[in-house]
């Protein structure tokens, strides 16, 4: 099954299918506006404008999840990604990434690349590993949910997850793996 069996609420509302997508080489992120991580927002929007005419396809997918850190309504969210960070790639409506209620496109998504860790040596890892493990240790408990905001997948033409970034990955640092993949591309 590819991600193309799966629709999301767009933030204006419609159900939209990821088989719109079909063809283009996709990234998919669970996100957050009061995360340590939020800055990704910026270099997310840099992706889009360096690959968008490449192929490439970013989906932001807002999530309150992980330490109430998308409180916002999908409205104020998506305000504040275009002023604050230029988001102009394709954002959803508010959803679970993880657990029972897990958006079924997250569940495919998370299930079909396991969490390989966090990059330690990360600034913000210094962080986020000791309040996950005081605060939040069932997260580390299974190899393949969602661990936190700004979780990646690289999608290929096909549909298929060929790659998952943790929050610690940098966008500068999936930049080799999202040329292959567009380099893939038949125009």
């Amino acid at each position: 099954m590819s991600i193309y069996n799966y629709s999301a609420m767009a933030m204006n509302g419609q159900e939209l299918s990821l088989e719109h997508y079909k063809g283009k080489v996709l990234l998919i992120v669970n996100t957050a506006g009061r995360c340590g991580f939020t800055y990704q927002y910026e270099d997310l929007q840099r992706l889009h404008e360096r690959y968008q005419d490449k192929g490439l396809v970013i989906l932001g997918f807002p999530c309150n999840q992980f330490d109430n850190q998308e409180p916002d309504e999908n409205e104020k969210i998506q305000t504040t990604c275009l002023l604050n960070y230029g988001v102009s790639f394709p954002l959803f409506q508010k959803i679970d990434v993880r657990g029972e209620n897990a958006h079924p496109l997250f569940a495919h998504l998370s299930g079909k690349k396991a969490f390989e860790g966090f990059d330690k040596t990360h600034p913000v890892a210094k962080v986020l590993i000791p309040l996950l493990n005081e605060k939040h240790p069932e997260y580390l408990t299974d190899d393949y949910s969602i661990k936190w905001n700004f979780t990646k997948f690289l999608i290929n033409t096909d549909g298929e997850v060929v790659n998952r970034f943790e929050c610690t990955t940098d966008t500068i640092d999936m930049e080799q793996d999202i040329e292959a993949q567009l380099s893939k591309m038949t125009v």
